[in-house]
């Protein structure tokens, strides 16, 4: 069978997401798999177990990234693709999944037809992207592209106060591989949009040619407590008011900023926490994320006057902690381009995109070309266990990742 004419099978990978969405389980169909979590362990043991059966070679590096590698006909740099098995505690069976997934139905169908490539292709499954447990997001690829030293990263403590490297070691993923390892060609990522606008234009493929710039802070508040009833509101030092300003002036920042300009208060904790005391300290998270690296940072400096005001006119102290900042990813636009032709090619609908959301993508572009090709995400829902991509968006998408790749590794 001629390369172009090969497909992957639907249901075997449709299978495959199943059979990792068995571990983890929470109701309503979702997925709790955090990084390197007892959860996390068994799902990357399975997906280890099933490369090997591919015959893949699979190495582990220092930060715990996992590596299955195809060897191709030369020795040369190989072409790259997967993404992540780590979930968010709400999380769905797709996001992430899919990535390294249908990586791996691309390898077992090249097996079955007997087609070797020039270049290898190597299947990664990157370490914490989801950020959920250890911050930042994306830390795996992260250090992997030299952008965090791993020693940095290995000190990185969890929401649950352990320490990341010891973790790592608890699980059995703390690999001996060089960080580094199988430097790429080329990497591309298949992933669900975890958007809705495929699914409202009705376009089966995206071919992603740029991904938004990440600021996120944690903002600190130290007021006073006091009595709900006694206290006037002109004497009051109230943590908790301040912190609901800032989340209206968030709102109120993304609107005036205007295009694609996004601003979300996502996490809230008050001290006492009682209904007839004035809360003497808060914490939050401000999340603000735009593809123009200038006017992402004067996102910043806006919020950044906006808190001095605040201090000052509420008679409170704010701290700020920065968690994690990434600049706007402009991706490879000779592979956009690929993606592309190669929808086309196979008769699917297909537009460029925006990436909203961070994907390991992004840290891979500082290395080699690197591009992403989205399917729908029906009604725009993800980090949900309502997450849901049709069979036929999914099959359509590792379909195009399988020629892609292909065409790279030729």
């Amino acid at each position: 069978m001629k390369p172009e004419a090969l497909r992957i099978d639907g249901e075997r990978l449709m299978a495959r997401l199943a059979q990792l969405a068995e571990i983890g389980p929470i109701e309503d169909g979702g997925n709790c798999r955090l990084a390197l979590s007892d959860e996390d362990k068994a799902g990357r043991d399975r997906v280890c177990g099933w490369m090997r059966e591919l015959g893949l070679e699979v190495a582990v590096d220092a930060i715990g990234n996992i590596f299955g590698c195809r060897r191709g006909s030369e020795d040369l740099p190989p072409v790259m693709t997967g993404s992540h098995i780590d979930t968010v505690r709400t999380g769905g069976r797709y996001d992430g999944n899919l990535g390294v997934l249908a990586g791996l139905e691309g390898v077992r169908t090249l097996n079955d037809a007997g087609l070797a490539t020039r270049r290898p292709l190597v299947i990664a499954v990157f370490s914490n992207e989801e950020g959920a447990r250890f911050a930042p997001d994306m830390l795996g690829s992260l250090v992997y592209a030299g952008g965090l030293p791993l020693g940095d990263a290995l000190d990185t403590v969890s929401i649950d106060g352990q320490r990341l490297g010891d973790e790592l070691t608890r699980i059995g993923y703390a690999g001996a591989a060089p960080i580094g390892l199988h430097r790429p060609h080329a990497y591309v990522e298949l992933h669900i949009e975890q958007g809705p606008v495929l699914d409202v234009e009705q376009v089966t493929i995206g071919a992603v040619e740029n991904l938004q710039g990440i600021s996120w802070q944690e903002i600190a508040i130290a007021g006073q407590s006091n009595h709900a009833g006694t206290t006037p509101m002109r004497l009051r030092h109230d943590a908790g008011y301040c912190a609901a300003a800032i989340g209206t002036f968030l709102r109120r920042l993304a609107g005036e900023i205007g295009g694609g300009q996004v601003c979300t208060m996502g996490a809230v904790t008050l001290h006492p926490n009682l209904i007839n005391v004035i809360a003497a300290r808060a914490k939050l998270t401000a999340d603000l994320r735009n593809t123009d690296e200038a006017v992402l940072r004067g996102a910043e400096q806006r919020l950044a006057a906006f808190l001095a005001d605040l201090a000052l006119s509420e008679g409170v102290h704010i701290e700020t902690r920065r968690l994690a900042r990434f600049e706007p990813v402009q991706f490879d636009e000779a592979l956009a381009r690929r993606i592309e032709q190669v929808a086309a090619r196979l008769g699917h609908s297909h537009r460029r995109m925006t990436s909203g959301a961070g994907h390991d993508a992004q840290m891979l572009a500082r290395i080699c070309p690197a591009g992403m090709i989205f399917v729908p995400s029906v009604r725009g829902i993800s980090h949900n266990p309502a997450e849901h991509t049709e069979p036929a968006h999914l099959e359509a998408g590792a379909n195009v990742l399988l020629q892609v790749l292909l065409e790279l590794a030729a």
